[in-house]
């Protein structure tokens, strides 16, 4: 007969995702997450497989909560071009709040430390890129069909712009006590889209 889990997966998972976030992969133990997470080491490989399986699972988690939010921010009706701007001025606002400065973003900061030598998390990286890009390319279209982006500019090539901005954003932002320096470059980066 099968034992019943005496703790919630998904709890787990989220603790899992917060540990890694604050902390960065290397810099987590097995025994930092047995800790954490006060569940036993035997419970965590049964349930979730190897650290690199679970931290795989933390950046999959981290997807599903963060995919929406953007998605429901740039896909509002009306005007386009507000929601984009909207969302460039969050993310350089957030990378200057203390407690968000230290983590700042999971994915950027996967891609900064295993994306180079971690070809499954450097995937889930491209992934979460690829869909931030298409959730931004889609806005600067629909501006553009609208009228508010001049019809020379070109759609793909400024999510694109947008999309590695916000990354250096999310970098400097964890490494700079000046929230000038993030907030400036967003703000003429906003530029081109007059």
């Amino acid at each position: 007969m099968a034992r019943t889990k005496e703790f919630d997966p998904d709890a787990a998972l989220q603790s899992a995702l917060e540990l890694f976030w604050s902390r960065g992969y290397e810099a987590t133990s097995v025994a930092d997450l047995v800790e954490h997470l006060g569940i036993g080491r035997a419970s965590i490989y049964a349930t979730f497989g190897s650290k690199h399986e679970l931290y795989l699972k933390a950046m999959d988690r981290y997807a599903e909560t963060q995919n929406p939010l953007l998605l429901s921010e740039l896909s509002r009706p009306g005007p386009a071009l507000p929601a984009v701007r909207e969302v460039v001025r969050r993310f350089a606002a957030e990378a200057a709040v203390p407690g968000r400065r230290q983590t700042g973003c999971f994915v950027t900061n996967t891609a900064a430390e295993l994306a180079a030598h971690d070809r499954d998390a450097a995937r889930r990286v491209e992934v979460s890129w690829d869909r931030f890009e298409t959730l931004l390319h889609s806005a600067l279209v629909r501006a553009r069909a609208q009228g508010e982006l001049p019809a020379g500019r070109d759609p793909r090539a400024l999510a694109r712009m947008l999309l590695v901005l916000l990354q250096g954003v999310r970098i400097v932002g964890k490494a700079s006590d000046d929230p000038a320096r993030v907030r400036d470059a967003a703000e003429q980066a906003l530029t081109l889209l007059d």
